[in-house]
């Protein structure tokens, strides 16, 4: 729905929370990719992105050639919901060894063959379905949450430590999965009575699972998605993995959406809150990943980055949400 700026909250105060400028680096990247409508756009914001570029300039740039649109679903309801996620860092080994067992599988030669592949739960214990990850390890983690995460997250970093001793940070990126649907862990949690709703976030589910050692496999197995991965190198450890949209993402920039609302590459004005406290979370992000439980109009997952704090963030984001479109003006 047409807004004006005004009805953005946070937008234009005297000390704004959100530093427009720090904008630029992300919309850039998904000029390399610009959605249809924004070509010329795209050429002007590369043109404006001078080392002198203010917060203020970006504000009055963003005003002048774009247009804010309040999204709604089809029912009329402007509130919707933001989660959060990251990238994992974990630590991982080249060749298995004490402490490090957990494997990371490359995609199998017949992924393409079999529809739907083997659950996640033969893949564990059925030799016929083992036959298939013969020689496929990527590399091995210290515990089976850690290769949980990077499954659910679709990418992670890596602190390797290769068969010479020397230590290597690396991304393990998403190469495809076995064709059958995911379901949360923390929502079988909860059906079984093991925690209440409010628990089942990934620091709840982490505690559950040291607590209950005996019953890890039988949590894990609950999801029969299985998750392939591949190795990419890391150039730049400022910049995270590549969403959707297939250009970098951006901690604290770049958000996922339903693609069928929100096309990649869109500006976003966020209204929310941050985890845990009634601070506002109101700043401008771009749409450039997505995510299967993104789904519906006011629907956002905020990409936090990597490390503790990120993980911590995110594990605890479930946050009321408005947001609002910034386009090209016509």
């Amino acid at each position: 729905m047409p807004a004006r700026w005004s009805d953005l909250p946070g937008w234009g105060a005297d000390r704004p929370i959100d530093r427009t400028s720090e904008l630029w680096p992300s919309l850039l990247r998904s000029c390399d990719r610009p959605a249809a409508g924004w070509a010329a756009v795209c050429a002007k914001a590369r043109a404006a992105a001078t080392p002198a570029f203010s917060d203020e300039a970006a504000r009055e740039w963003l005003q002048q050639h774009l247009q804010p649109y309040r999204v709604e679903s089809l029912d009329g309801s402007a509130d919707g919901l933001v989660t959060g996620y990251f990238e994992p860092l974990v630590e991982g080994s080249r060749l298995p060894r004490d402490g490090f067992k957990v494997a990371l599988f490359m995609a199998p030669a017949d992924l393409a063959t079999r529809k739907p592949y083997w659950t996640r739960q033969q893949l564990d214990t059925l030799p016929a379905a083992q036959v298939s990850l013969r020689g496929r390890a990527l590399v091995y983690l210290r515990d089976p949450l850690d290769a949980l995460i990077l499954q659910i997250q679709g990418s992670g970093r890596v602190n390797l430590t290769e068969p010479d001793g020397s230590r290597k940070l690396v991304r393990v990126a998403y190469a495809g999965h076995n064709d059958l649907p995911y379901k949360s862990v923390g929502r079988w949690l909860i059906e079984q009575g093991e925690l209440r709703p409010d628990q089942a976030s990934w620091p709840g589910i982490k505690n559950w699972a040291r607590a209950n050692p005996a019953r890890i496999n039988e949590m894990l197995w609950s999801n029969p998605r299985y998750v392939f991965f591949r190795e990419e190198p890391l150039p730049d450890p400022q910049l995270g993995p590549k969403g959707a949209q297939a250009v970098p993402l951006t901690p604290g920039r770049s958000i996922a959406v339903d693609p069928q609302s929100i096309p990649y590459g869109t500006p976003v004005w966020l209204d929310t809150t941050e985890p845990l406290t009634s601070t506002p979370l109101r700043r401008a992000v771009i749409a450039q990943d997505t995510g299967s439980a993104i789904v519906g109009a006011v629907r956002a997952d905020y990409f936090w980055g990597w490390g503790d704090e990120a993980e911590a963030q995110a594990g605890r984001m479930k946050q009321p949400l408005r947001l609002w479109v910034l386009w090209p003006k016509v």
